[in-house]
C-alpha cells in the first residue's frame, strides 16, 4: 500500500525508530533534503545513459557514476535515519580521486561560471545545490544533538558538490560550450 495514514498529523518514524517526529523537524528536512537531492539525480542519471568522458584512458559513463552516488546517499540518508552505517573513508578518496582527475581535463577555475552553457550542465550544477542545502540540514542536524554523523559522510557530501561542479564543468566542456563569467555590472 502506498499510503498508511500514519503521518497524516504532521509526524514521521525514521529507520528503526518508534518515536515519532515532527515533519517540521530538522532530522526530516536533513533526510528530505537528501530525497531531493537523490530525485534530481535520477533525472541527470536518465539523460545521460549514452554519455562518457575519458579519464586516463578509461571511458567514465555518467550514468554509472550518477548511479554510485545516488547508492551513496541512500547511505547518508540511512545514517541520518539511525541505522548503523556511514560513508566510509574511501568513498570520499574516490570522489576527490574523480574531482581531481577531470580538473586535470578542464582549464583552470579563475572565476565563478553562470550556469546554463548546457543543459547537462545546468543539470549537473543544480544537483550541486542541491547538495549543498542537503549538506547544510545534515550539519544543522549535527548540531543541533538530534543526529550522529560520521566525519566521512560530513566529508562525502561536501566534496560531492565539488563532484558535481566538476560533472557540471566537463558536461559543458564536451559539448564544445563556452564557460560565462559574471559581469557584475
Amino acid at each position: 500500500m502506498l499510503y498508511t495514514k500514519k503521518g497524516d498529523k504532521g509526524t514521521t518514524k525514521t529507520f528503526g525508530c518508534d518515536q515519532s517526529i515532527s515533519k517540521n523537524s530538522i532530522v526530516a528536512e536533513a533526510l528530505g533534503a537528501l530525497d531531493e537531492t537523490n530525485s534530481f539525480l535520477g533525472l541527470a542519471r536518465a539523460r545521460t545513459k549514452e554519455k562518457t568522458f575519458e579519464i586516463k584512458g578509461e571511458k567514465i559513463n555518467f550514468s554509472d557514476l550518477i548511479l554510485e552516488i545516488q547508492q551513496n546517499l541512500f547511505i547518508v540518508q540511512a545514517e541520518i535515519a539511525g541505522a548503523t552505517l556511514s560513508i566510509d573513508i574511501e568513498k570520499v578518496n574516490r570522489v576527490e580521486k574523480m574531482v581531481d582527475e577531470i580538473e586535470k581535463i578542464l582549464p583552470p577555475i579563475k572565476n565563478f561560471f553562470i550556469s546554463g552553457s548546457t543543459e547537462l550542465g545546468a543539470t549537473f550544477d543544480f544537483a550541486r545545490t542541491l547538495v549543498r542545502r542537503a549538506e547544510r540540514r545534515v550539519v544543522e542536524a549535527k548540531e543541533e544533538g538530534q543526529v550522529v554523523v560520521s566525519d566521512e559522510t560530513l566529508s562525502y557530501l561536501n566534496r560531492l558538490s565539488s563532484l558535481l561542479y566538476a560533472l557540471a564543468r566537463i558536461a559543458s566542456h564536451l559539448e564544445g560550450a563556452e564557460e560565462i563569467k559574471p559581469d557584475y555590472k
